[in-house]
């Protein structure tokens, strides 16, 4: 075929090159002595292409037939490489000026991809990086459209034919993970993280058909490649932005790798325990319709996955709201599920199997694929194509050479192609950018722009006409910010781009799940680091948190008054506001105590009315009702809807507290924030998923606590294990008592509620309980094995010592000496002068003279108590001596009794426990916190929420049968507070908990404690709101379980009696020979004696028990 005539591309000043000089520059490259050489021309016949007939001289020169042929000379490796360096050199300089070039390279004659990928595979190094130099020039100069239109077909294509070299295949395959790791969300500038978004849901719309070529590659014989495909499925997984999927996403990806049954199974039971709440899509679709069609096709698949596997298919095409998107995928689901319907031999597993086909039929709409009207049908090519056809004919048609009408039917497709996916992911601000380079050089420059701007608006007039024009709120409020950011914490990415709009007098609660960085982003406003956000001088915002630093010594009023910010109030102003929220004035009221005897609630209303004294414009509350009681809840309630001048930013777990207050929600989604108008009941509406604001179990996060194990004599859950007897407690320079004459008991079935004001003496309680605190009357006994599982009201207490370490290090350092480092830390475990005074002293018993105890070395029961075996001081340990308790007591070493008793405890906790990192990690997953953050992140670095977390497994690690909780819910975000009450539900040992969150105690106590005034009163068998528990309807295993823990706890009304003996069972003897003869005699005498008795006598009793 001779080459095609040519003149000059339109706008070109050069004339067409001849033949016979382009021939020459050709010979130049091919057999260039050096690669720098072989370059050079290059580049220099790329230029003069450019400058004169453009994309149609690769053509009519045979420019690309020419290096097609040096790519597959097998004898000189010098003309490979130049042929890889002449398409690097085209596909850098040319593409970006003339993308119609893309259609060449990609799409004309099968493209040149091939030969390029093919490359990869030369044995010459040379060759190789010059194959790869000319792959990265043309990822580098293609818009996110032309990748997922031009680039991933042609990489499948090349995939699809499995006749090239592995290396090519590996080289193809790094160039689908290339793609998908470019569509990460990152730092990037606004306009490249939107390319970032619109490549992500592009491609992400084309996963069914990449997700099988990927999978083909992860069982490759050649383990270069199967690496290589495991990468890419990894990256392709990034894609997704289901939430609810992507914990179980390495799961998948290992059934894919490792397809068997196990793993098979093991995957459909993953899915069956995950709770469903987000729209499931496309993507998702795609990952998980393989999995399950096989599950369903199988025939050896069990009756118990094929039940998990429809319940799956119906949890999940629930949320398919796209009739299209349904039947694109559900169809290779329905005959899997017609058959389990058929022919599964349970009816439970036929009757799910039904259900299953009834929301496939709705999801589908239409058996006949018709349209609901009303429906909106997604844009295809062919409506592009006859858009563009009809604006290029109205505007003068094709006025290129003769060759560029087989070139434009190519084009035209390709155009149609990418404003389809700019147009079906309403990026229509883009059409433009997709359609006129590319018809640049086929129509008259002029023409070229006006044919794309008439494109552009015919699809943006469709698309208000499908979804309505934007509605330009103008609603008279006052705007006091309105910015654009991008906020990260350390290495993590938390919002990207992402605007934040506030109205005077609109209170905005701050809704996300743990860790999405809601603390972080108001700690970043209110410390002037928020990009865009205005200063402290242009708007007063203060930062209202639960502060717990402040300086013990001072009274509350000097307190304030040495605030510099607060100053200049005057005494007088900082007393009246005092006094607004509840600090009485004068030498005895509130304002005069110190700073360290304030509750967790009274801190947190010092803190509120240190922002009134600010006269903030903005208040930043960080959980506000954390430690508050019902009323003081209800006070803040009226302070902040009565204060219409003040715009609120709120952080809060408080269901309750957030629908009454907020007149707007705003929402973490995939790294933005959405702002819903209205209530918290109001966003529930539009965005169901978020239900679990609401319902408890509606929680994706499941925490799993340890079995708490036996404790020796104690038979029956109603056992009282723990008890306070008459106990007083009065804190040192306090008028009077805290707790005055207390009397109360704990079982292993306690399900029981600490109830009162702030101040009152809740958590005095809870400390002397647990040790914390010794009462100066009454006593504590506890059984001496059990294992207490404490975690404070200021929860992050127990790790503020440890912000250096990892939560993994920091479980390490608490257990490494196999006791519980925290508990040897209590006041009524540290030895006092008095204590170590009667260590020095020596006891006299009896047939034994004066000895020092050294240490007590073991312990064994007898009788109803136990005794201890004391090592004496300058004595050999065949002189131990077997010491009773009571004795040891009496003798005045109850610490020593205590430590040892403690060690035994943990020691019989640990004892299936192993200290490794790996044990460790997978005890922290059980409790709701990421194995990668136990493993790798420091403390320091962590949420307050995730801090819970690791405290909350520190506390379970040596399975405690008694789980004492300090205001558990204060820094528990909705889903982990969820979880942690399905598992406290769940849980086999005794819990007592503080809380004011009135949802979560009545959902799990049926028993109450009221402190008021120093006084406990006890208010047993109330009914337990079942109702907050999604999966507690009638007659379900886990609300009977909760029904018979409530019942069973009835400590508190003496079921059970007052001993704290703990007594093992009598062992029944064995009888000998002789002994059954005597017991057969007296048997026999007394039948006789029966006999000879009056008529009517009963039959006595056949039994020995008077022997």
């Amino acid at each position: 075929m001779s080459p095609i005539m040519i003149t000059k591309s339109f706008g070109t000043a050069a004339p067409a090159p001849t033949p016979q000089e382009v021939d020459t520059i050709l010979t130049q490259i091919f057999t260039a002595k050096t690669s720098q050489e072989s370059l050079d021309a290059a580049y220099a016949l790329t230029n003069i292409l450019i400058n004169s007939v453009g994309f149609r001289g690769l053509r009519a020169y045979r420019i690309l037939d020419q290096c097609r042929k040096a790519a597959a000379d097998k004898k000189d490796g010098a003309r490979r490489e130049s042929a890889m360096n002449l398409l690097g050199a085209l596909f850098e300089k040319l593409t970006p000026v003339q993308c119609i070039a893309e259609v060449v390279f990609l799409i004309q004659d099968g493209g040149i991809m091939a030969p390029v990928l093919d490359a990869l595979s030369d044995k010459g190094a040379v060759v190789r990086e010059a194959a790869q130099y000319a792959l990265e020039a043309l990822f580098a100069n293609l818009s996110p459209e032309a990748m997922v239109v031009g680039l991933i077909p042609a990489l499948s294509q090349y995939l699809g034919k499995r006749s090239g070299k592995w290396q090519g295949t590996v080289g193809a395959y790094s160039l689908l993970e290339k793609i998908a790791e470019k569509a990460k969300m990152g730092m990037g500038s606004k306009e490249e993280e939107r390319t970032k978004d619109l490549l992500r849901e592009s491609m992400g719309k084309h996963l069914a058909a990449l997700i099988p070529i990927v999978e083909a590659g992860m069982h490759d014989l050649k383990s270069e490649v199967a690496k290589q495909a495991l990468k890419t499925m990894t990256a392709l997984t990034t894609l997704l932005t289901n939430d609810d999927v992507a914990p179980r996403i390495p799961l998948l990806i290992k059934t894919m790798e490792k397809p068997s049954t196990e793993t098979l199974q093991k995957a459909i039971h993953a899915l069956s325990q995950t709770t469903f709440v987000a729209i499931v899509t496309s993507p998702v679709l795609a990952l998980l319709t393989p999995l399950l069609e096989r599950s369903l096709n199988t025939p050896t698949t069990s009756q118990e996955v094929l039940r998990q596997t429809v319940v799956v298919v119906e949890n999940l095409t629930k949320l398919v709201h796209d009739p299209i998107e349904a039947r694109t995928f559900l169809p290779k689901l329905r005959p899997g599920v017609q058959g389990v319907k058929d022919r599964a031999s349970l009816p439970e597993v036929r009757e799910l199997a039904t259900r299953a086909l009834a929301v496939i039929k709705k999801a589908m709409k239409d058996d006949d694929g018709n349209i609901d009207a009303g429906q909106i049908v997604p844009t295809t090519a062919e409506d592009v194509m006859k858009v563009l056809e009809k604006e290029v004919k109205l505007h003068g048609g094709i006025v290129g050479e003769p060759g560029d009408i087989e070139l434009w039917a190519l084009t035209k497709t390709y155009i149609s192609e990418l404003v389809k996916e700019d147009v079906n992911l309403r990026e229509v601000s883009r059409i433009s950018l997709c359609s006129e380079p590319y018809m640049r050089q086929l129509l008259r420059p002029s023409e070229a722009a006006v044919v794309a701007q008439a494109l552009e608006k015919h699809f943006v007039d469709e698309d208000h006409r499908k979804f309505g024009q934007p509605i330009k709120a103008d609603t008279g409020e006052v705007e006091i910010v309105n910015t654009d950011f991008s906020l990260a914490y350390g290495g993590m990415l938390l919002l990207s781009h992402t605007n934040i709009t506030l109205h005077k007098g609109h209170r905005y609660g701050l809704c996300g799940r743990n860790g999405a960085g809601k603390s972080t982003l108001m700690r970043s406003i209110s410390e002037g680091k928020l990009e865009g956000f205005p200063s402290k001088e242009q708007l007063r915002t203060c930062f209202v948190e639960h502060n717990q630093g402040e300086d013990a010594d001072l009274s509350i009023l000097e307190f304030v008054s040495k605030d510099p910010e607060l100053a200049a109030s005057g005494k007088d102003r900082i007393s009246e506001v005092l006094g607004e929220v509840g600090f009485t004035a004068g030498p005895n009221g509130r304002q005069a105590e110190k700073v360290g005897s304030l509750s967790g609630g009274w801190k947190m209303k010092l803190a509120l009315a240190r922002a009134m004294l600010m006269r903030a414009d903005v208040l930043l509350l960080d959980e506000p009702t954390n430690h508050l009681d019902v009323g003081n809840v209800k006070w803040l309630e009226e302070y902040l809807k009565s204060h219409t001048e003040i715009t609120s930013l709120i952080v809060s777990h408080d269901s309750g507290f957030l629908d009454n207050v907020c007149t707007d929600i705003y929402h973490y989604e995939q790294k933005k924030l959405v702002c819903y108008p209205g209530n918290l009941a109001a966003f529930v509406r539009v965005k169901p998923e978020a239900k679990s604001y609401y319902t408890l179990s509606a929680s994706q996060v499941q925490f799993k606590f340890p079995n708490p194990g036996i404790l020796t004599g104690v038979k029956s859950p109603t056992r009282a294990i723990m008890r306070m007897a008459n106990c007083t407690v009065t804190y040192p320079g306090a008028s009077k008592p805290s707790l005055r004459d207390v009397t109360c008991a704990l079982t292993l079935s306690s399900r029981t509620a600490i109830i009162g004001a702030n101040g009152a003496g809740k958590s005095t309680l809870i400390k002397v309980l647990t040790g914390e605190i010794i009462p100066q009357e009454g006593k504590v006994e506890k059984h001496p094995n059990l294992r207490i599982g404490y975690i404070k009201q200021h929860a992050l207490e127990h790790v503020e010592m440890h912000m250096e370490k990892t939560p993994n290090q920091y479980l390490q350092w608490r257990y490494a000496n196999g006791d519980d480092r925290e508990v040897l830390m209590k006041q009524t475990r540290k030895l006092t002068p008095e204590d170590k005074a009667q260590m020095e002293k020596f006891v006299e018993l009896p047939g034994l003279g004066q000895r020092r105890i050294e240490c007590l070395m073991g312990r064994q029961k007898y009788k109803k108590t136990f005794q201890y075996e004391v090592k004496w001081i300058g004595m050999l340990p065949k002189h131990n001596t077997q010491i009773s308790r009571e004795t040891l007591l009496e003798l005045g070493f109850s610490k020593l009794i205590q430590e040892f008793d403690d060690h035994e405890a943990s020691r019989e906790g640990l004892g299936f426990r192993q200290l490794e990192p790996k044990i460790i990690s997978k005890h922290f997953e059980d409790i709701g916190l990421d194995p990668e953050i136990a493993n790798h992140n420091e403390i320091s670095g962590l949420s307050g929420g995730q801090k819970v977390k690791v405290v909350l497994a520190g506390a379970m690690w040596n399975n405690p049968h008694l789980l004492v909780l300090d205001e558990p819910t204060n820094y528990l975000d909705r889903d982990s507070l969820g979880g942690l009450a399905v598992a406290i539900r769940d849980y086999r040992g005794g819990v007592v908990m503080i809380s004011h969150n009135e949802e979560f105690v009545g959902a799990l106590c049926p028993e109450q404690w009221h402190v008021a005034d120093g006084r406990v009163t006890h208010k047993g068998h109330l009914a337990v709101a079942m109702d907050r528990f999604e999966d507690s309807r009638p007659g379900s295993s886990a609300a009977s379980s909760a029904v018979s823990s409530a019942t069973a706890s009835a400590v508190n009304s003496e079921a059970e009696g007052g001993d704290m003996k703990f007594k093992s069972k009598k062992k029944k003897m064995k009888l000998t020979r002789a002994q059954m003869k005597e017991r057969e005699t007296r048997r026999r005498l007394r039948h006789i004696e029966w006999l000879n008795s009056p008529k009517g006598t009963p039959h006595p009793p056949d039994t020995d028990e008077e022997a």
